[in-house]
């Protein structure tokens, strides 16, 4: 489901496989079990992620396929990423989502989850489907996307548009950190701008809590819908 390869203090995790990288359970708790690993490496303070995929796809979002053979899956789902993002938010280093394929619904947000977004500009798109495919983002999406995406006009775009944002938009709606040429310019030029933040030698359990207060509102959304969930309501559930 995903493969994790350290370089020198860069940890490259890349969602393998030509598939659509839908995030179910299994493929959710790969990645989750990757970053366990990154986490206690002793370098890891010392380090920086980059995440990355095969194929055209970086993430395609949940596996509603999947879910509608169960629906109980999709509060599993929404569980794990929201387990997911939090790690990522606290996680003690920089991270960098080299997004060589579409990013749709919920593969959108696990981008936006990374501190920097590099992105192809030959093929591929950002995109917020659940305007098109008839679901209400979920509070905590919600949350990452004000985060996120600092003009109102832009997450307007995002939300309520349900706009296919190419590189090149991206650069311009404040998105998207750098565009580049093909996959592989996209991963060299993420592996190139994680050994420029090494050289900086900043401290990463400084950069991670600074970095959990300044995503504050998203770690307390999915702290809330948590706990509604164990409570028996259905807050954290939706996708």
């Amino acid at each position: 489901m995903c493969t994790l390869e350290k370089r020198g203090r860069l940890f490259l995790l890349t969602l393998t496989g030509d598939g659509e990288h839908r995030l179910n359970p299994t493929l959710l708790d790969s990645i989750r079990s990757a970053i366990t690993q990154i986490r206690s490496d002793p370098s890891s303070s010392r380090s920086v992620l980059i995440t990355t995929s095969d194929g055209k796809f970086f993430s395609n979002g949940y596996d509603l396929a999947l879910a509608e053979t169960d629906p109980p899956l999709r509060v599993v789902m929404a569980a794990k990423l929201q387990s997911l993002v939090a790690d990522l938010i606290s996680l003690p280093m920089p991270t960098i989502a080299a997004v060589t394929g579409h990013a749709s619904a919920a593969g959108f947000l696990l981008a936006m989850s990374h501190d920097y977004i590099l992105m192809r500009r030959d093929r591929g798109f950002l995109y917020m489907s659940e305007l098109d495919i008839g679901l209400v983002l979920p509070d905590w999406f919600m949350a990452v996307i004000r985060m996120k995406i600092g003009s109102p006009a832009a997450r307007r775009d995002v939300v309520l548009t349900a706009e296919k944002i190419t590189a090149n938009r991206g650069l311009k709606m404040g998105i998207v950190d750098s565009s580049h040429g093909s996959a592989a310019e996209t991963v060299e030029a993420a592996v190139k701008w994680g050994e420029e933040i090494v050289r900086r030698g900043a401290d990463g359990h400084v950069y991670g809590r600074m970095r959990e207060t300044l995503l504050r509102e998203v770690l307390h959304t999915i702290s809330s819908n948590e706990s509604a969930s164990n409570g028996g309501r259905n807050s954290g559930s939706k996708l």
